[in-house]
């Protein structure tokens, strides 16, 4: 009986291969924005210290200008270092749904390979069941010739 080879069978392997890379791209990217949600929520927790400390040090009965002017400029920073690590988030966001777009993509791209493989398949086996065919009618014949003689 005769092997089933599906003749694009190298490009299927490339395509599995792509696709495996792009995952992992995909899960590294996610791994960044988690790391830069992180990094937001200590920044935004800093600024709550911050803020915390502000409020204790305004109550105090020694409270120097300079001191205010320190902690209303800590509170200030750490607003501005919150949005450009709101903007970083973003772009990180951004490149991870790049990312997702591509995986998708080249999922259908080897899903489409399989399912060509698949067909061709089921064409080989239709194939191999008539040349079975063809085969027991051409013994039967024989077999059959062979008895009226």
């Amino acid at each position: 009986m005769a092997r089933f080879r599906y003749r694009m069978q190298n490009i299927l392997s490339v395509k599995e291969k792509l696709e495996t890379q792009a995952k992992n791209d995909y899960a590294r990217a996610l791994m960044t924005v988690s790391e830069q949600e992180d990094e937001l929520q200590r920044r935004k927790d800093h600024l709550t210290d911050l803020e915390r400390e502000a409020r204790e040090a305004r109550l105090k009965d020694s409270l120097s200008i300079r001191d205010l002017e320190d902690t209303n400029l800590a509170v200030d920073l750490q607003k501005q270092a919150i949005e450009a690590q709101k903007q970083v988030l973003e772009k990180a966001r951004d490149e991870a749904e790049i990312r997702r777009e591509a995986m998708v993509e080249l999922m259908q791209e080897r899903k489409t390979h399989e399912i060509l493989k698949q067909r061709q398949f089921e064409e080989f086996l239709k194939e191999q069941s008539a040349a079975e065919s063809k085969e027991i009618d051409q013994l039967t014949s024989y077999t059959y010739g062979q008895k009226l003689k």
